[in-house]
Protein backbone atom coordinates (compact mmCIF):
# COMPACT_ATOMS: atom_id res chain seq x y z
CA UNK A 1 0.00 0.00 0.00
CA UNK A 2 0.53 3.51 -0.90
CA UNK A 3 2.70 5.92 1.95
CA UNK A 4 0.12 9.17 2.53
CA UNK A 5 1.95 12.46 3.41
CA UNK A 6 -0.43 15.24 4.71
CA UNK A 7 3.13 16.76 6.17
CA UNK A 8 4.04 20.49 4.97
CA UNK A 9 7.28 19.12 2.29
CA UNK A 10 8.70 22.36 2.05
CA UNK A 11 11.67 23.44 4.09
CA UNK A 12 13.22 26.81 4.33
CA UNK A 13 16.78 27.26 2.61
CA UNK A 14 18.16 27.56 6.36
CA UNK A 15 17.52 23.90 6.70
CA UNK A 16 18.21 22.55 3.11
CA UNK A 17 20.52 20.12 2.75
CA UNK A 18 22.08 19.58 -0.83
CA UNK A 19 23.74 16.13 -1.65
CA UNK A 20 25.91 15.47 -4.57
CA UNK A 21 23.70 12.15 -5.18
CA UNK A 22 20.92 11.20 -8.10
CA UNK A 23 17.92 10.47 -6.82
CA UNK A 24 15.82 7.67 -8.60
CA UNK A 25 12.44 8.97 -8.32
CA UNK A 26 10.09 10.30 -10.72
CA UNK A 27 6.50 11.47 -9.97
CA UNK A 28 3.68 14.14 -10.89
CA UNK A 29 2.48 17.47 -9.44
CA UNK A 30 -1.25 17.86 -10.28
CA UNK A 31 -3.77 20.73 -9.75
CA UNK A 32 -6.09 20.31 -6.91
CA UNK A 33 -9.40 18.55 -9.00
CA UNK A 34 -11.93 16.16 -8.90
CA UNK A 35 -9.86 14.23 -11.75
CA UNK A 36 -6.68 14.96 -9.55
CA UNK A 37 -8.60 13.21 -6.66
CA UNK A 38 -9.63 10.21 -8.53
CA UNK A 39 -5.75 9.96 -9.71
CA UNK A 40 -4.89 10.48 -6.22
CA UNK A 41 -6.94 7.12 -5.09
CA UNK A 42 -6.07 4.63 -7.49
CA UNK A 43 -2.37 5.45 -7.15
CA UNK A 44 -2.41 5.58 -3.43
CA UNK A 45 -3.48 1.66 -3.62
CA UNK A 46 -0.21 0.56 -5.94
CA UNK A 47 3.13 -0.34 -3.88
CA UNK A 48 5.96 1.90 -3.38
CA UNK A 49 4.07 5.38 -4.06
CA UNK A 50 3.93 8.17 -2.00
CA UNK A 51 0.40 10.65 -2.42
CA UNK A 52 1.13 14.14 -0.78
CA UNK A 53 -2.48 15.92 -0.46
CA UNK A 54 -1.96 19.40 0.08
CA UNK A 55 -3.93 22.88 -0.22
CA UNK A 56 -4.00 23.69 -4.21
CA UNK A 57 -2.25 20.63 -5.21
CA UNK A 58 -1.70 16.81 -5.01
CA UNK A 59 2.07 14.98 -5.56
CA UNK A 60 2.36 11.35 -7.01
CA UNK A 61 6.11 9.99 -6.48
CA UNK A 62 7.72 6.81 -7.06
CA UNK A 63 10.88 5.12 -7.31
CA UNK A 64 11.92 3.79 -10.41
CA UNK A 65 8.74 3.86 -12.55
CA UNK A 66 5.17 4.84 -12.04
CA UNK A 67 2.76 3.53 -14.57
CA UNK A 68 -0.83 5.07 -14.95
CA UNK A 69 -3.58 3.45 -16.67
CA UNK A 70 -6.42 5.06 -17.88
CA UNK A 71 -8.96 2.23 -17.54
CA UNK A 72 -8.13 2.27 -13.71
CA UNK A 73 -8.59 6.14 -13.09
CA UNK A 74 -11.91 6.00 -15.21
CA UNK A 75 -13.44 3.36 -13.00
CA UNK A 76 -12.69 5.52 -10.02
CA UNK A 77 -13.66 8.74 -12.24
CA UNK A 78 -16.46 7.64 -13.49
CA UNK A 79 -16.45 8.49 -16.58
CA UNK A 80 -13.48 8.82 -19.55
CA UNK A 81 -10.18 9.47 -18.37
CA UNK A 82 -7.97 10.15 -21.95
CA UNK A 83 -3.79 10.38 -21.63
CA UNK A 84 -4.43 14.05 -22.68
CA UNK A 85 -7.30 14.89 -19.97
CA UNK A 86 -4.16 13.31 -17.80
CA UNK A 87 -1.83 15.74 -19.19
CA UNK A 88 -4.03 18.46 -18.27
CA UNK A 89 -4.25 17.48 -14.89
CA UNK A 90 -0.59 17.55 -14.48
CA UNK A 91 0.90 20.75 -13.49
CA UNK A 92 4.89 19.23 -13.68
CA UNK A 93 6.55 16.10 -13.69
CA UNK A 94 9.78 14.96 -12.91
CA UNK A 95 11.44 11.93 -15.04
CA UNK A 96 10.30 11.50 -18.65
CA UNK A 97 7.09 11.10 -19.06
CA UNK A 98 5.65 8.90 -21.83
CA UNK A 99 2.03 7.85 -23.06
CA UNK A 100 2.57 4.70 -23.85
CA UNK A 101 -0.40 3.72 -25.50
CA UNK A 102 -4.37 5.83 -25.30
CA UNK A 103 -4.30 3.66 -21.70
CA UNK A 104 -1.22 3.87 -20.18
CA UNK A 105 1.18 7.09 -19.10
CA UNK A 106 4.43 5.75 -17.43
CA UNK A 107 7.15 8.88 -16.24
CA UNK A 108 10.72 6.97 -15.23
CA UNK A 109 13.89 8.01 -14.02
CA UNK A 110 15.42 7.05 -16.85
CA UNK A 111 14.96 5.00 -19.70
CA UNK A 112 17.54 2.29 -20.62
CA UNK A 113 18.56 -1.20 -18.49
CA UNK A 114 16.05 -1.48 -15.71
CA UNK A 115 13.04 0.24 -16.77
Amino acid sequence: MAHLHTDNIFKSMKDMQFEDTISHECGVTMNESVESRAIAEVMAEKPGITVTYMPAMIRIDGEGKIEFKMSEISEALGREMTPYLFEICTSTHYGRMVMVDDDTVVTVWRFGRGT
